[in-house]
């Protein structure tokens, strides 16, 4: 069952063309990951699907929803979350509190911070973040200060935040940028754990490694532009994504 489809997008900056017809599609369920090299419009597809960009043309579609147009934390509260390329967590406030603040936000509706001291003594909310936390196995660090976490632990919390709002459709932006091969080989076990739940992930990244650990699907944007799609396998031997990805190198 198809639970994201993209018609038709353009988005331009300028006299740059940075999408260009783009058509793309995900199946429920499944990992669909997008490659291509620097500056071939990823990470303005990405927001174009999440709402911080408005293509020019074309139409973003959630199942029946359309998000064109919509907000992102409206975007959020129909059932897409994103991972960013630079972890996004609150740097001042403890583990525990990073995740009640999302989780409250889905549950209530409610995307300002004002209502955090109703969060902190919600022992419905509390309970999910500690058991979040416990899936990310950084439990006994809840009380700790999420600005001194490492890369990966702040990777972790990110995500942590993420499934705290159940979402249907999680979008990963590089999720592996900057970490060690450790934090990484860790980063592919825990994103492999989460496809026990369910749920569909697009996960835009630049390292092979990754890409062949989780995707089932990948699609190979360049200048805008999408050359090739398919299984992981075949998309290894492709010649067109070689010249454009690597300049003609193998996979």
């Amino acid at each position: 069952m198809e639970i994201l489809r993209v018609e038709g997008v353009n988005k331009s900056f300028g006299g740059l063309k940075a999408l260009n017809n783009v058509n793309f599609s995900v199946q429920e369920g499944t990992v669909h990951a997008i490659i291509g090299p620097n500056g071939a419009g990823k990470s303005t597809f990405l927001n174009c699907m999440i709402g911080r960009l408005a293509p020019d043309t074309g139409t973003v579609m959630f199942g029946d929803i359309s998000l064109t147009g919509m907000k992102p934390h409206e975007i959020n509260q129909v059932g897409v979350s994103r991972v960013f390329q630079t972890p996004e967590i609150f740097g001042d406030l403890t583990l525990l509190e990073n995740i009640m603040i999302p989780a409250f936000a889905k549950r209530d509706g409610d995307f300002a911070l004002h209502p955090f001291r109703r969060v902190d003594h919600d022992a419905e909310i509390h309970d999910k973040a500690l058991h979040m936390l416990e899936d990310v196995n950084l439990a006994e660090k809840k009380d700790m200060v999420a600005s001194s976490l490492s890369r990966g632990d702040k990777r972790r919390l990110e995500l942590a935040m993420c499934l705290s709002q159940d979402p249907k459709l999680l979008l990963l932006d590089e999720p592996t940028a900057g970490m060690s091969r450790a934090d990484t080989n860790n980063t592919i076990d825990l994103l492999q754990r989460i496809g026990d739940r369910g749920i569909t992930k697009v996960v835009i990244e630049h390292d092979m490694h990754v890409v062949f650990s989780l995707a089932e699907k990948v699609t190979v944007l360049a200048q805008g532009t999408i050359i090739a799609e398919g299984k992981p396998e075949d998309i290894k031997g492709d010649p067109r994504v070689q010249e454009a990805y690597l300049g003609g190198a193998h996979l």
